[in-house]
């Protein structure tokens, strides 16, 4: 479905004519649990004379991070409608936090599907903290208020349509610097959504050959340049794992770069940005159990969030080169699938004996990887849905993060900072040493098939394909790269589009 329009308005947000109006509330324990209207509803709060905090707890408001409370204004103000959401205690420091203000914001939009026309009277403060803070508002309540249009035939009646324009309140409606958060949070929004449909879609609906066409659809007129392997053109150039995990397709498997040469720029660093994309992953010969299965049109996310990653660096234009490589297969079981025991040379002339061929993405990583550092990248920054040990170290919302010290420190700082947060894991010898082969260079998962440091191995056997010299960070999302779960914050149900807006930031820190 298409983004809201953004608009930013300095009228007093009591007198907005909109459907609804977003306040934020803090919670004060010190005070006996007292709620306080955040900055930016002053205004509001003195239109009810004082009731308003109140009135809110009446209907059950706490403050709490993230809760909606809805609360009818009965002509009190031009809005019919007030949305308090929760966002904490009060920051003792002059900016709000920004992770907070972004999930509340997510929920509210969210939370006010069937609207046409909403206002958020947030705090942003009218000082150099405004645009990290104007920020995290516009970005959650872009991909906060994101639905997926799905394949339903008919109608639903209970359904209401998302948010179609939000105005967002600041101290100065023609402040340059606001009109630019605006822009980029229109660029990031659509990129992301992007992402997020990419993943959202049925399997049968995006298999390598339809995955790589839409690509090639999406950055057509942004001045990215896209180069297209094919099976025949990938077996020829010895992509041995891209086409060992793809043969078992009706499907062919495809490796889509897309390239950005920023304009004006001698000696750019060159950045090189890598996706796993399992269209659906059954595990191949050594196949998954069914409970869950589905949720593996999900597989391809870190492509997804790579595809989406570039286009948005195609219209933001720092001043670092920047290239995509996406690696996409279609892993099932058949006559011609590739098997345990087999042992494929990669393109990097490195020769893997396989154990479970349900360990197919660092197969298609390992040939993306040894691509992009053929092609003289400095960094390597590679995204994955990668191990389910991920999810059993950190959950469902932290990824797993390994890599060169300097790369590594440089994806979590810049995670951290747009709320995407990831945990450094350490890439221990013995995890190597388990690795070891009787007849080639490396076993493909741990030789006793030991599931121990699971996360890990995935990391130490990519380590394999990063040519020396190269900073490299392995960023798996295997949890956070789809929620399964209710949407909460700024995250709807299906596709995240994580990392996307870390990588942005992170290609942005390098500047």
């Amino acid at each position: 479905m298409s983004q809201p329009s953004l608009s930013l308005v300095d009228t007093d947000p009591a007198e907005l004519v909109v459907d609804a109006i977003v306040i934020g509330l803090h919670s004060q324990p010190d005070e006996g649990g007292a709620l306080l209207p955040a900055a930016g509803a002053e205004s509001i709060a003195a239109a009810f004379d004082g009731k308003l905090t109140s009135t809110l707890a009446l209907l059950g408001a706490s403050g709490a991070p993230g809760e909606v409370t809805k609360l009818a204004t009965l002509g009190t103000i031009a809005a019919p409608l007030i949305v308090a959401v929760g966002l904490g205690d009060e920051p003792s420091g002059s900016a709000p936090e920004r992770e907070k203000l972004r999930r509340g914001t997510g929920a509210a939009v969210r939370a006010l599907a069937g609207s046409a026309t909403v206002a958020l009277a947030l705090p942003v403060p009218d000082d150099q903290d405004a645009p990290g803070v104007l920020r995290a508002i516009l970005e959650g309540a872009l991909l906060g208020g994101y639905r997926f249009a799905g394949y339903k035939t008919k109608a639903q009646p209970r359904r209401r349509d998302p948010v179609a324009a939000l105005q967002v309140h600041v101290p100065d409606a023609a402040d340059a610097a606001a009109g630019a958060e605006v822009t980029r949070a229109e660029i990031v929004g659509r990129s992301v959504r992007l992402a997020r449909d990419w993943v959202n879609m049925a399997p049968n609906e995006l298999r390598p050959p339809q995955f790589a066409d839409a690509v090639v659809a999406a950055v057509q007129g942004t001045g990215l340049q896209v180069e297209v392997l094919g099976l025949e053109e990938l077996r020829s150039a010895g992509y041995g794992g891209i086409v060992a995990v793809g043969q078992g397709s009706e499907a062919p498997p495809r490796l889509v770069k897309i390239t950005y040469v920023p304009e004006g720029v001698s000696s750019p660093k060159k950045v090189a940005l890598v996706g796993k994309g399992i269209t659906f992953d059954t595990g191949g010969i050594s196949i998954k159990p069914t409970a869950g299965m589905w949720e593996m049109k999900s597989d391809m996310a870190g492509a997804a969030a790579i595809g989406g990653a570039m286009l948005a660096i195609a219209a933001l234009k720092p001043p670092v080169a920047v290239s995509g490589y996406l690696a996409m297969a279609e892993n099932m079981p058949s006559g011609s699938s590739y098997r345990p025991g087999d042992v494929i040379t990669m393109f990097n002339g490195k020769r893997v004996e396989v154990f479970n061929t349900d360990a197919e993405g660092r197969m298609v990583l390992g040939d993306a990887i040894a691509r992009a550092c053929a092609d003289g990248a400095e960094y390597v920054f590679e995204v994955s849905t990668l191990t389910g040990g991920q999810v059993v170290a950190l959950g469902k919302r932290i990824a797993g993060l390994m890599g060169s010290a300097d790369a590594v420190e440089l994806i979590r700082a810049a995670g951290d900072r747009v709320g995407e947060p990831a945990w450094p894991m350490p890439l221990p010898d013995e995890v190597r040493k388990g690795m070891e082969s009787d007849i080639a260079d490396i076993c493909q998962t741990n030789n006793a098939m030991d599931r121990a440091g699971h996360m890990l191995q995935g990391g130490v056997f990519l380590r394999e394909f990063v040519a020396d010299g190269v900073e490299w960070a392995h960023i798996d999302i295997a949890g956070p790269g789809y929620n399964a779960g209710e949407a909460h914050g700024h995250w709807t149900k299906g596709g995240t589009g994580v990392p996307v807006r870390t990588l942005l930031q992170a290609v942005e820190d390098l500047t």
